[in-house]
């Protein structure tokens, strides 16, 4: 399969955009020449992985003193955004492990919260993944069908399915939620860390999917499996606020994962743009399809919609990066962003495709990649329901 694809981006929002500190343009080409045949094979994006380890890309936000680089979220939504604009699926798989290193970072830093065993458990090459998705659960991590049963020792023995786990082929500790029933009167949610090679976990090969293919989400199956009191990193009552982590990994997740979705939108309209100037317009003779109408009204009308999302996603992870204090909107603000960001992308894709025409759903085109993969943003938790009902109640007072 080949595909199309402009010398560089267009976009005057990425011309001002320090450089990646990990990336080279050889290196963002070898990770999109990959993206199709991984797409096409269903294939784990094998090779940009051991790229990615070998540059310390998966210790991007973690301290000097660990390996790391020291990242702000600001500083790695930048890089997720590049990397996802060439390869969707491996920027949108790797965020399921970096978002977890930042709040670690941070909280052990201020000493809010000692993460500094999972710090040094990423430094010497632990890959995490998210442990959050379970069929039938429309709550999140405000409840589970996973179950942890607390033990003697402070451990708890987990069993459940969690689907849609990225990074599965690799991964080392699955970060995850169960539901503690021990006090029927006081049921709590548990948040923790499982190894792999703990006895009770298999992985369930599913993942066959329309988009983002190379992520190789596969269901995890957990039977009686030793989270270890080590490794609790909260433990809260339903409907209580989240421990000090996990709302770290919110404020994290949300941006990073938003711009995953900027970044393959950014590259349809580039895509877009490129083909309008070079395709001849029979209407207009001599002339191209940049020169038509339509053409530039579609064109501005996603330059606007991304021009909005950028500034949107560069102010959100930059408070956040800051230590900006937003109250009670602190959280409603980042579901907000992701939301907008994600549709827009969406809409942005779908202009992109009407630009280029029938030609863009062909196989051989890589608008048909991205129009697919662009398709998931807005299923990522939380999801537009989900967004629309925590904003929509917080604006009316009727959320504390």
């Amino acid at each position: 399969m080949t595909e199309t694809r402009p010398n560089s981006a267009t976009s005057p929002l990425s011309e001002h955009e320090p450089e990646s500190a990990f990336f080279t343009t050889e290196d963002y080409q070898r990770f999109h020449e990959r993206a199709a045949r991984y797409d096409r094979d269903n294939a784990f994006f094998a090779d940009d992985f051991a790229e990615l380890e070998k540059i310390g890309y998966l210790r991007a936000a973690l301290p000097v003193e660990h390996g790391g680089r020291g990242l702000s979220l600001a500083e790695l939504a930048r890089e997720q955004r590049r990397l996802a604009y060439w390869a969707p699926a491996t920027a949108l798989a790797v965020n399921m492990h970096l978002y977890w290193t930042g709040p670690a970072t941070v909280l052990t830093r201020t000493g809010e919260v000692d993460l500094g065993w999972l710090l040094q458990a990423v430094a010497g090459g632990a890959v995490l993944a998210a442990g959050h998705g379970e069929r039938g659960n429309d709550l999140g991590i405000d409840d589970s069908i996973t179950r942890a049963v607390p033990q003697p020792d402070g451990s708890y023995l987990v069993t459940g399915r969690k689907t849609f786990t990225s990074l599965s082929p690799v991964w080392t500790k699955l970060g995850l939620h169960a539901r503690d029933d021990s006090d029927p009167e006081r049921p709590r949610i548990v948040h923790g860390f499982v190894d792999r090679e703990s006895a009770g976990v298999s992985v369930e090969k599913t993942w066959d999917a329309l988009g983002v293919r190379a992520t190789s989400s596969e269901d995890t199956v957990l039977e009686n499996v030793v989270l270890p009191a080590g490794q609790v990193v909260g433990v809260g009552g339903i409907g209580a606020p989240y421990p000090p982590y996990v709302a770290g990994i919110l404020q994290w997740y949300l941006p990073l994962v938003a711009n995953v979705y900027f970044g393959i939108a950014r590259r349809a309209l580039d895509l877009a743009i490129q083909t309008s100037r070079t395709r001849p317009s029979i209407a207009l003779p001599g002339q191209t399809h940049a020169h038509k109408p339509a053409v530039q009204r579609q064109v501005a009308q996603a330059e606007i919609l991304l021009d909005a999302s950028w500034s949107l996603l560069e102010k959100a992870a930059g408070d956040v990066a800051a230590g900006v204090d937003h109250g009670a909107w602190a959280t409603p603000r980042l579901f907000a962003a992701k939301e907008f960001t994600v549709t827009t992308a969406r809409t942005v894709v779908d202009l992109a495709v009407q630009v280029v025409g029938a030609g863009a759903v062909s196989r051989s085109n890589e608008l048909e990649r991205l129009y697919r993969d662009v398709r998931t943003g807005s299923l990522h938790p939380p999801n537009t329901d989900a967004v629309l009902d925590i904003v929509g109640r917080i604006a009316l007072g009727l959320l504390p």
